[in-house]
């Protein structure tokens, strides 16, 4: 039996989210249901990062086992089946005891506001046409690296035995139209990101001061986030893992 990682793309618009759930559309359950198409044999998929109805991804992994061959034009008949918010852009060979969810070193994550209407960004992005402290979000940024207890930032009803996370990359990039968040950690909590961004627009709108929001954080209760924005402009972005563990199929 060989194992492979798959490296997907999506817009989540029209999905319940990404990983398979009961009499729901998922975009997990549109790649198992291609594979299984093109293999002819069920294949069920272990992804690497769940994310929430609509939310969209430039880069995620998942994996599989098989002893059934590769066609030699996978990748253009795996993307024929697949619907067009969805493609598959490569497929790896790795041994058989790595896991795309586990063997992950980190993840990283954009989220984007933009401040003027624009129906090109309806489903990429948050329309927030309020006044912000640029200096304010930028500092609120630079103080979450401070932490390793992501508690208050985790919704309920999560079943990880453990809130530390350690923030690589934490920072704003602010323009005349668009706000961009971006943010690295190894690993990350359920609805961990859109707290992070709700609670922070909360200090740039100044409904919140800086030691409110160390407060919050130290609180380690979510009741004192905010993760009231929506998932469309939360993008995974990127997954990394360790030198050599992905061997591409076809370079």
């Amino acid at each position: 039996m060989k194992r492979y990682f798959i490296e997907v793309a999506y817009k989540g618009a029209a999905y319940s989210g990404f990983q398979v759930q009961e009499n729901s559309h998922t975009v997990q359950s549109e790649i198992d249901r291609a594979l299984s198409i093109l293999f002819r044999a069920p294949v069920v998929t272990t992804g690497s990062s769940r994310t929430d109805a609509g939310v969209n991804a430039q880069q995620n992994f998942l994996h599989f086992d098989t002893d059934l061959p590769l066609h030699p034009q996978f990748l253009y008949k795996i993307n024929a089946i697949l619907p067009a918010d969805v493609v598959l852009r490569q497929i790896y060979e790795t041994p058989e005891t790595a896991h795309s969810r586990f063997d992950a070193l980190s993840r990283s994550y954009e989220y984007t506001l933009y401040t003027h209407k624009d129906p090109f960004m309806q489903d990429r992005g948050y329309f927030f046409p309020y006044k912000l402290d640029a200096g304010a979000l930028q500092e609120a940024a630079a103080v979450l690296m401070e932490y390793s207890d992501f508690s208050t930032f985790s919704k309920r009803n999560t079943q990880v035995k453990t809130f530390i996370c350690k923030i690589a990359e934490s920072r704003w990039d602010i323009g005349a139209e668009r706000l961009v968040y971006h943010v690295t950690a190894n690993r990350f909590l359920r609805g961990m990101v859109r707290g992070l961004v709700g609670t922070m627009l909360r200090v740039g709108r100044g409904k919140l001061t800086m030691e409110q929001f160390r407060q919050a954080i130290e609180s380690r209760d979510c009741t004192n986030a905010d993760f009231a924005v929506p998932g469309q402009g939360l993008f995974l972005m990127k997954v990394r893992y360790p030198e050599g563990l992905l061997a591409p199929v076809f370079p």
